[in-house]
């Protein structure tokens, strides 16, 4: 069903449009929203970039980059389509910091105007480095145009800032210009169909939200694990770190959706309301606790896949004598009614054993002593494990009795898998780019939430900054990271859950 009747029409203008983002996330979301008929009855793709590029060659590298990264098969079909979907894609010529290049804008979305008889929307996507973000932003600001709250939207990606202070000082530039409900925030977690459903499952179902609580809730483990490097990010990396990089954004979100208290409605701001409820709940870290409370960690060279890899200070664009953590864990508290006393271990790296985004809800262990012995030299907890990827999985760890004639527990796994739909699952960038046309902001962050999420973290970079580390590198390619975040969290007597759910849990 086309979604012409709910989406205005919409230029958008993708500034980096000729770089790596554009290639591999930004033109294959949108084809595929063209496949399944979402993209509004007339739009315009208007990709931008430094070099000079016939619209025809530029197409093909467009057309190349989909075949290779699009979920979706190139059949006859999207053959077909894709010739009336290039008829809507131009590339422009232009430079970011000449306040001149930006003409053509406005001239652009008049002639829309007049061919479509419409007043379309405008998406400025920054798909850009972060010291591009400002120039740009301040010379969109000079156009009549991005002044209309309700027809002009622009989407930033990450990093939202290095620091707390440059990321309020972005802030206070980009509210100058826009409106907040311009502001569009991305995270492209938050498009990924594991993590909206976690919504559904807290407060769609009865038998979960009244134990969502302190006085069920054991503890919670976060994972992010990575089976690659940093590939060809060094600079990036260097100045970014996995603090910074996955924690203080991704992470810290995937937290607020499962520590947040119900919404009202799933109003946009609502929403967000409660996500930054959760953040400036969290109990700040003293410097003097950051030892006690986070582990940091970088890898070196080994061997991954049976494959000889470089340390991280062998690779490219990066000091040979680095102090940048690949690794980081971290203890966080959320200091509210719903969460008193919960421990919520989070962690996240570079060249672990393998590709692995998880969050498992460890539910307190439930009294044993009206079994025989024999019955529970097997017992377990119970566990809720939603695995974000590789694997779209939901799955209840609960014990049951193994056939036989004596009464012996096991504890058995009841799954749900996103594979059972038998449906197209969009990537993440296809629900985010649609959600910018709609002018849903659910999924975005808003300026207090970026902010928030900085001060949960800054004690514990500026303490890292502070103190050099005199072991880096101290984990191999292929483990699961330093000995001390084993010991981060076996000093509250328990260990991380590493296995995917498809398997048995063996880690406790």
């Amino acid at each position: 069903m086309a979604n012409e009747e709910t989406i205005n029409d919409t230029v958008i203008f993708i500034f980096g449009g000729s770089g790596d983002l554009s290639q591999r996330k930004l033109m294959p979301a949108l084809f595929n929203l063209y496949l399944d008929n979402l993209m509004p009855k007339n739009f315009s793709i208007v990709c931008m970039g430094r070099k000079s590029m016939l619209d025809a060659s530029f197409r093909k590298t467009i057309l190349a980059g989909i075949k290779k990264f699009s979920r979706s098969k190139f059949d006859e079909t999207a053959s077909k389509k894709w010739r009336k979907f290039a008829n809507n894609v131009q590339y422009a010529i232009l430079d970011a910091g000449n306040k001149k290049s930006y003409a053509f804008i406005p001239q652009l979305i008049k002639q829309k105007e007049k061919e479509w008889n419409s007043l379309p929307s405008a998406m400025f996507y920054l798909a850009v480095a972060p010291q591009l973000v400002k120039p740009i932003a301040t010379n969109l600001g000079t156009l009549d145009f991005c002044k209309d709250c309700s027809r002009a939207r622009i989407v930033i990606e990450k990093p939202f800032g290095n620091d707390l202070q440059t990321a309020q000082e972005l802030n206070i530039l980009l509210k100058s210009i826009f409106k907040e409900k311009q502001i569009y925030r991305i995270d492209h977690y938050l498009g990924k169909e594991t993590v909206q459903n976690i919504l559904a499952l807290r407060f769609a179902n009865t038998l979960l939200e009244p134990v969502w609580n302190k006085n069920y809730i054991d503890h919670v483990q976060i994972t992010n694990a990575e089976n690659i490097g940093i590939e060809s990010r060094g600079e990036y990396y260097e100045r970014s770190g996995a603090l910074r990089d996955m924690v203080q954004n991704h992470i810290l979100q995937l937290m607020c959706m499962i520590a947040m208290e119900a919404p009202v409605n799933f109003d946009a701001n609502e929403i967000r309301n409660k996500k930054v409820d959760v953040l400036n709940a969290i109990r700040k870290i003293t410097k003097e606790d950051v030892p006690n409370m986070s582990i940091r960690g970088q890898y070196g060279p080994g061997w991954m896949k049976s494959k000889k890899v470089k340390g991280y200070r062998q690779e490219d664009n990066v000091n040979p004598h680095s102090t940048v953590e690949t690794f980081a864990a971290l203890k966080l508290y959320v200091d509210n009614w719903r969460w008193e006393g919960v421990p919520f271990y989070i962690r996240t790296g570079k060249y672990l054993q393998e590709k692995n985004t998880s969050i498992t809800i460890h539910f307190k262990r439930s009294p044993n002593f009206a079994f025989p012995s024999e019955a529970v030299e097997t017992w377990r907890s119970n566990v809720l494990t939603i695995a974000i990827q590789p694997e779209m999985d939901i799955a209840l760890r609960f014990q049951a009795k193994r056939p036989g004639s004596k009464m012996v527990l096991n504890p058995v796994n009841m799954v749900f898998s996103y594979s059972s739909y038998n449906l197209p699952q969009p990537e993440a960038y296809e629900t985010l780019l649609l959600d910018v046309m709609e002018g849903n902001a659910t999924l975005f962050m808003r300026d207090d939430q970026v902010e928030a999420a900085w001060k949960v973290v800054m004690p514990i970079l500026e303490s890292w900054q502070t103190k050099t580390p005199s072991d880096f590198p101290d984990y191999q390619p292929g483990s699961w990271g330093p000995e001390d975040s084993e010991a981060l969290i076996a000093k509250d007597g328990y260990t991380w859950i590493n296995q995917s759910i498809h398997n048995t849990f063996k880690s406790e």
